[in-house]
Formats: structure tokens, sequence, C-alpha cells
């Protein structure tokens, strides 16, 4: 039994849709001690395969099989695998099997914050540990070499924890993007040439970057990557920003929508950065990104971005009118976008995010969260924001005036808007990456401050009250909703009592906060959307 060459694959919390429900994606970073194992079966739904090969896959393992295929790897030696059906494919002539990760270990900012600090062990890596003793048990009990690789972007969690990686048997670790270097890669660890860690140095010009061969997951299609925005805390971020042309997006698209996939998300770190020019002020290149929303909306009704800033949308209101009316957005189709809150601190955001907020300052941050959500929820958008916990350099008094924003905008957004108010904020555990790798991770259990609890508990309970408003919304004409409602309205009841009764153990009391003293006040100052601001700012 010979089989494949290049057999890729992922952990099977990245194959799953998850009943297609927004920010469901995240359920495995769930602690998996503490959330009932019928829970998550419940909740899992795979994505389709045949024989074992995946139908559709993540886009990540797309890219490095089409940047093989171009390099010289003929279709028959490249399979992308189902991760439960992995074994079928695995044999003699089997010389590489590489996986792509998200968090393997666990340890990214969403584990982080829902396993007390990596103190428990959450799906992700429950789930990465079984796909990878299952690849062991066969190389063992078939007396196979080839190799085992990970690779993607968590794949630096198992240069941290070296000690574990070798515990795994995992012969190497690839850091960095790929696409320009695949080949010559796999060739470097077929042979045995290639480093135990392969840092990649550098990053792949745009011509360098394969289209896809094959449907991606959810009909994801990337549009540019890296940012250019240099948050200092955020990987993509500080990469060179580089813009996918309109031709490749379209034919990735054409792609997925030929394969029966009726949905175009655009992927970037900031879909508002989409070919920029002003890099002083990052104004919108708003012709642009119109232009990239009109190029999907003519093959898909249902065009979504996955990430961006309210900055942005704030400074352009007219460009998020615009596009609202491409993809008809409404009452009955909501567009979700998950953004960076972080902290409501000016102080932190000029620290560490100096040009997050741009075209305005740091002092205005809050300002523009209150005012680029009402921009959002004017035109049938709902942001997901996340902020941070454990910022080095932080404060009670960040903290609490971040949990007060949440109220502000809470009760300002619904008093101009009413029943088109919403949004949700979910902290993270801060997580070292980046120019402050050097810092220490946040362990909740261990650093919490009555700031930070009053931040996570406020969060929680708007978390709570969009669950009731804007779940079913989100989730018209799905039937999952039907068991999953109620599901999930007892479950953010129960994390905020646990969240009460662990602030108490902790001496930590639910006090009620005052609102800031900010409004709603952007259609006041539409002179933000002209063109020549760029040039006054």
């Amino acid at each position: 039994m010979n089989l494949t060459r290049i057999v890729l694959t992922a952990d099977e919390t990245l194959t799953s849709t998850y009943h297609d429900v927004p920010l469901l994606d995240f359920l495995g970073c769930a602690p998996y001690d503490k959330l009932p194992k019928w829970v998550f079966r419940v909740m899992d739904s795979q994505l389709p395969d045949r024989d074992g090969v995946l139908t559709q896959a993540p886009y990540g393992l797309r890219k490095v099989e089409a940047a093989l295929l171009r390099d010289g790897f003929k279709r028959s030696e490249v399979v992308v695998a189902h991760p439960r059906k992995v074994e079928k494919f695995i044999g003699a002539d089997t010389t590489v099997v590489a996986l792509y990760e998200m968090d393997p270990l666990g340890l990214g900012p969403v584990s982080m914050m829902f396993t007390n600090g990596g103190q428990w062990k959450n799906y992700t890596s429950v789930k990465f540990r079984e796909l990878v003793e299952r690849i062991n048990a066969v190389r063992e009990r078939r007396g196979l070499d080839f190799k085992l690789v990970v690779g993607g972007p968590g794949a630096w969690q198992l240069e941290f924890r070296r000690e574990e990686r070798e515990r795994l048997g995992i012969d190497h670790v690839v850091i960095g993007e790929v696409d320009h270097i695949a080949g010559e890669l796999f060739r470097e660890i077929e042979s045995g040439t290639a480093d135990e860690t392969v840092m990649v140095k550098g990053w792949p010009r745009v011509e360098q970057i394969p289209t896809i061969v094959a449907p991606s997951y959810k009909g994801l299609v990337e549009v540019m990557r890296g940012c250019g925005r240099g948050c200092r805390f955020c990987e993509p971020n500080l990469r060179v920003a580089r813009f996918m042309p309109l031709e490749r997006i379209e034919e990735e698209i054409k792609l997925n929508v030929r394969a029966g996939i009726d949905h175009a998300w655009l992927h970037s770190e900031d879909i508002f950065l989409y070919r920029v020019e002003d890099r002083k002020t990052f104004y919108p290149n708003v012709d642009a990104v119109v232009e990239l929303f009109e190029t999907a909306r003519k093959y898909t009704g249902n065009v979504n971005p996955t990430h961006g800033t309210v900055a942005a949308a704030l400074a352009a209101p007219g460009m998020i009118e615009v596009i609202s009316g491409i993809v008809d957005a409404g009452p009955n189709h909501w567009i979700g976008i998950q953004v960076g809150f972080e902290t409501a601190a000016p102080e932190l955001i000029g620290k560490y995010m100096n040009n997050k907020m741009k075209p305005f300052s740091p002092e205005e941050w809050p300002w523009v969260l209150l005012n680029g959500t009402y921009v959002f929820n004017k035109n049938y958008w709902f942001p997901a924001y996340t902020t941070i916990l454990g910022l080095p350099g932080d404060t009670d008094e960040y903290e609490i005036e971040t949990a007060r924003l949440i109220i502000t905008m809470e009760r300002e957004l619904e008093t101009k808007l009413g029943n088109r108010a919403h949004f949700t904020v979910t902290p993270l555990a801060f997580v070292p990456m980046g120019l402050l790798k050097d810092q220490e991770f946040y362990r909740i259990e261990d650093m919490i401050t009555y700031g930070q609890f009053l931040h996570l508990y406020y969060a929680w309970k708007h978390l709570g009250k969009e669950v009731v408003r804007g779940l079913p919304q989100l989730l018209r004409g799905n039937p999952f909703l039907i068991p999953f409602y109620p599901l999930a309205r007892l479950g953010v009841r129960a994390v905020l009592r646990q969240i009460e009764k662990w602030g108490k153990k902790r001496g930590y009391e639910v006090k009620p906060l005052e609102p800031l003293d900010l409004h709603v006040d952007v259609d006041e100052h539409r002179w933000y959307d002209q063109p020549s601001f760029a040039e006054a700012y």
C-alpha cells in the first residue's frame, strides 16, 4: 500500500462548520474538561469529503496545496485529507504529513481567556494531540519513515513549548509564509536537509502567492495579506501589506461558486485598507474597496468581510453605506465583521497601536468606537469586538474606563437606533506576540484586578443581552437556531453567574458604573467623509 507522497490536513476543530453559527468557530477554544462533551458533539458539523479527500478545506491548506502543484508536484502526489480519515492516505510512498494549525497547544488569546491562562486543556489542543497521536501510531505500526510537519499561524506555539513538540514526535515546525518556497521546502524536508525549526525569512510577493485550485471553507478568499497599521502586539499587522489583484480574487470566488459555495468571505486584517494609498492617515481608498465588493457581488448574493477597523468606517461612513447597498444589507441580512476594540484607554492605544485609530487621534479613541459602531449599525453591520485583558502598563482606571465605554455604547446606540443597535465585546487574554514577545502571558486566575473583573463582567453582561436580541437576527433562516438558541441563552447566563460567584470569592463585587460623557454625533460631522479630510488632517 504505497498511497500519497504529500498528505496535508488540519485538526478537526478547523474542519467543523459549527452549523454556520456566527462566532461559534471559537468553540474549539473552550475548556475540554469544563464544557460537557455532548455540547461540542451537538455543535460540531464537519466539512464534506469524498473518500476522505476534503471537497472544501481551510484556506491555508489550499494555498500550500496550490503552491506545491505549481512547484512541480503532481496532482496524484498531493492530497488534502479529512483529519478523521487521514490514515487512508499514509503509506510507503508518503514522505511528508503536514498539519496546518491555528492553536495547537491552546496558547492563543481566546483559548488563554477560556482556559484560565492555559491551566486547563481546550478542544483545539485535545483534537490536535489526538490527530498527531493517530498519525504517529500509523507511522509506528507500519514502520514508515515520513516526516511529521506542523505549520500555520499557530506553529509558533510548538517552538515556544519545545518539550511538548518533542513528546509528540513532530519532526519539523515551519514558522512564516511559505507560498514562495513551498516546493523547495518540502523537498528539503524529504531529503533530510531541512532544519527542525524552519523560520521563513521575508514574505512572498503578490505574484508568488498562488491562486487556490480547489474550494475553500466557507468560500474564503484572501484579498490582502499583512496590514501596515503596526500594532505592536499583532503579528499580521507587522507584516508588509500586499494586495491581491481583483482578477485573482474574482478567479477564486468563481471557483468556489462553481463548487456550489454560495458565499464569498473576503479575508484581510482590515478590509478597509484594501489598496490603501494614504499611509499617513490610513484614510480608505474608497473606490478600491467599493470595487472589491462590487466584484464579489457579481457572483454571489452573500458577501462578507472577515476583519475591519472601526476608525476607517467612521472616517468614510458613505463607503459603508454604499457597500451595504451592494451586498443588500438590511433588517433581514446583517453583515458581520470582527473588529479590534482592545481598550478604551487613549494612553494604551497611543503606546501600542498608534495607527489603529487613524485618521483620528488616540485621545478620540472612545468617541471613535461609539460613533463608528453607530455607522456600522445604521447600515446593518454587526461588529464583533475583541478587547485585551492584561496589556502591559494596564491600570484599574483604564479597565474601568473600558467597562464604562461598553455601557455607554449600549445605552447611546439603543437611544439612537433602537432595535438596530448591535455589537458584542469579547475580552481576550494578552499573549506576548509581535514586538511584545518579552512580556508575560496573562493568567486570569493569578493576575485579574478589580478593574479587569468589571471589564470582563460588563462585556459578558452585554453579550447576554445580544444573545437574546441579536442572535435571532444573525441566524434568521438557519434551522439550527431552534435547538441552539435556548442553549445559548442558558449558557451565557450560566457564565455570567459564574463570573459573579468567582468575583465574590476574590472580594470583587459588581457595582453600577456611570456611562462616559460621550454621545453619538457623527451625523453632525459628515466632513469626515470627504476625500479632502485626509489632506487636511
